[in-house]
């Protein structure tokens, strides 16, 4: 018996060294083996440089350091996957964003699915603070870490 409604969405958890983030599944491109990023000189500390992707330069996001949860580096458990950028700029249609392991492609319905009370919580990158499942997520500001990379490959 097929249980999902027609307000479900599919979407993918991700998991980051600071909490699991769930996004549309569309916005998803791929999902890469972790390579070293080429350096980006004087880079904040979450922009942990530059890969290439199908003849494009991509930034290369790790979520923890710009939410201010502490330091994050890629290794042999890690992996990136490649975001669809939302500002419909041709510079920067996509970035990277590095993560523990493969994301898991879930079912979002109303009834597994809880906003956070997180006022006061402006941190970078975070659209909302949601319990899916009864756990913890992250609905992650892919217009503001696009902004907030903008502003750091320009510097």
């Amino acid at each position: 018996m097929n249980t999902t409604s027609q307000s479900d969405i599919r979407a993918v958890l991700i998991q980051t060294e600071a909490t699991p983030l769930l996004l549309p599944n569309a916005t998803i491109s791929e999902v890469l083996s972790y390579a070293e990023p080429d350096p980006v000189d004087d880079a904040p500390d979450w922009l942990l440089g530059t890969i290439r992707w199908r003849g494009w330069r991509l930034p290369l996001v790790a979520f923890a350091p710009l939410i201010g949860q502490g330091a994050e580096q890629g290794g042999l458990a890690h992996k990136v996957i490649v975001l669809k950028t939302l500002g419909g700029q041709a510079t920067m249609p996509y970035f990277a964003l590095l993560t523990k392991g493969f994301p898991r492609l879930v079912t979002v319905s109303r009834d597994r699915l809880a906003a956070v009370d997180d006022a006061g919580d402006a941190a970078p990158g975070v659209r909302a603070h949601v319990r899916f499942n009864d756990e913890p997520a992250v609905i992650p500001d892919i217009d503001g870490i696009e902004q907030a990379l903008r502003e750091a490959m320009a510097a």
